[in-house]
């Protein structure tokens, strides 16, 4: 094997405390914090579609927790697909799951955005070094700078990507909970609930819109089987910080949620000044300004976090398809720190083109939505693909699987495939084209390799590590 693609030390692995942390740091990036604004036109309707979609989210975190067991490989969803129906389907996880990963940083980045606007002014007043700092160009100079700091840890390696998590996991979880906990005392007090579905939309069609918005706080609920490779013992601590992970980020949602609408008001969220919900909530709580700018100091910590476990993944992600020669093989190519760089590298450019794109002509809520729904769609497919991959498996070695287990497995994978189709009819006609018209230049990019393959008559150059086939699921 090539110095630029050996793999990893077991030394430089993820033990059970970091990958609960990667869980936790993903699915608690900015999504929560930006997500009062996002769907306050739905009103109290958005705490049900929050629910729901928990439902959704604890679904699939327990089918992938129970799919590592059986494939514990790097990739997750396209390990899965891959592994089940063949290189097709684990490209149409794969790609898709990538364009997740680095249009889900630029969602993730336009909140945190936010949120550092409402730090600087807390501090420094409405201007900075003469630039407004509500300006547009200015919010997209604050957008590269948080998509290129986790990029240059990433490249550090793993060991500091790792501790970086685990710190930023715990600062993090403290203006949550406190939100989530005298927060809520302070909503029922002050009692500024909005109306239950003020969107004049039929009930269906605004609980499925909001389930579409919802669905990018809980993106993440994968990312320890994607980085499966990357933490020690992956068939045990896989599946514990996966559920354990959800479940810890389930709690906090529901609650911080209803705090901030109680506090804050429908009518507040609704507008441009809402969007930095969470400082407007403290600020309101103590009555002083310098609440809402530490409100928004832990939100730029947390978001930092986050972005910087989703540039793992988007490093982790195709350097697993490049491995079985359906990405190209320069994506498994790694530093002297036996980093994937070309994957992070790429994605963050695409997430930095995107996101100043995104900027041109639309408010900062719209931009987050339009990210938001996008991402929905791309993060169905994968879903839908590992669902498939458990049912199958069920329904062909279903023998092997204890009765108990069989059921919850089932009910499960069920529920997780009823939800994938539920996140693509909520995010819209607009949303679901781009997300399609990207997907289709990833079959594009197959063809092209296909066509390169066949000249060859083998795999990918570079690929000269052992295929996904030569696993065999675990038995039960």
């Amino acid at each position: 094997m090539s110095d630029d693609t050996k793999p990893s030390d077991d030394g430089k692995r993820l033990g059970l405390p970091q990958a609960t942390a990667l869980i936790m740091g993903g699915i608690i990036g900015t999504g929560i914090f930006g997500l009062p604004a996002a769907v306050a036109q739905f009103g109290m309707l958005s705490v049900v579609a929050l629910i729901v979609v928990t439902i959704g989210a604890i679904a699939l975190a327990l089918m992938f927790g129970s799919l590592v067991k059986r494939i514990p490989a790097s990739g997750g969803p396209y390990a899965y697909s891959r592994f089940y129906f063949g290189d097709f389907a684990g490209f149409t996880s794969a790609w898709p799951y990538w364009i997740t990963a680095w249009a889900g940083n630029a969602g993730i980045v336009v909140v945190w955005v936010f949120y550092v606007q409402a730090f600087l002014e807390g501090i420094f007043g409405p201007t900075l070094f003469g630039f407004d700092i509500e300006n547009k160009v200015f919010a997209v100079i604050i957008a590269m700078i948080g998509l290129w700091i986790p990029a240059l840890i990433n490249l550090a390696g793993v060991k500091n990507m790792g501790a970086f998590q685990l710190i930023t996991t715990i600062i993090k979880f403290i203006p949550i909970v406190f939100i989530a906990t005298v927060g809520l005392v302070f909503a029922f007090i002050r009692g500024n609930f909005p109306e239950f579905n003020p969107s004049g939309e039929s009930l269906f069609s605004a609980l499925s819109t909001a389930g579409a918005l919802v669905l990018f706080s809980y993106l993440g609920v994968e990312l320890a089987s994607v980085a499966a490779g990357k933490i020690k013992n992956p068939k045990k601590n896989v599946p514990i910080a996966t559920v354990f992970g959800t479940l810890a980020c389930a709690v906090v949602y529901i609650l911080s949620l209803v705090a901030v609408f109680g506090i804050v008001g429908g009518e507040a969220l609704s507008s441009e000044a809402g969007k930095a919900s969470f400082s407007l909530a403290l600020t309101d709580i103590f009555g002083a300004d310098w609440a809402g700018t530490l409100m928004a100091g832990f939100v730029v910590v947390s978001g930092i976090g986050a972005l910087n476990a989703w540039t793992m993944i988007c490093a982790e992600m195709p350097q697993a398809a490049a491995q079985e020669g359906l990405f190209p093989a320069y994506f498994n190519k790694l530093n002297r720190r036996d980093v994937p760089y070309w994957g992070i590298i790429l994605s963050t450019i695409l997430a930095s083109v995107f996101t100043i794109v995104s900027y041109v002509g639309n408010t900062g809520v719209e931009v987050l939505n339009t990210l938001l729904l996008l991402t929905g769609v791309t993060a169905a497919v994968p879903y839908f693909m590992s669902a498939l991959a458990q049912l199958y498996y069920l329904f062909t070695a279903g023998k092997i699987v204890e009765p108990k287990s069989f059921a919850k497995d089932m009910i499960v994978g069920i529920v997780a495939l009823v939800f994938s189709f539920w996140f693509v009819f909520g995010s819209g006609e607009q949303a679901t084209f781009w997300a399609y018209l990207l997907i289709l230049v990833g079959y594009i990019v197959l063809l092209g390799l296909y066509v390169k393959r066949k000249r060859h008559g083998h795999a990918m150059e570079g690929d000269d590590s052992p295929p996904l086939s030569a696993l065999e699921p675990a038995e039960e």
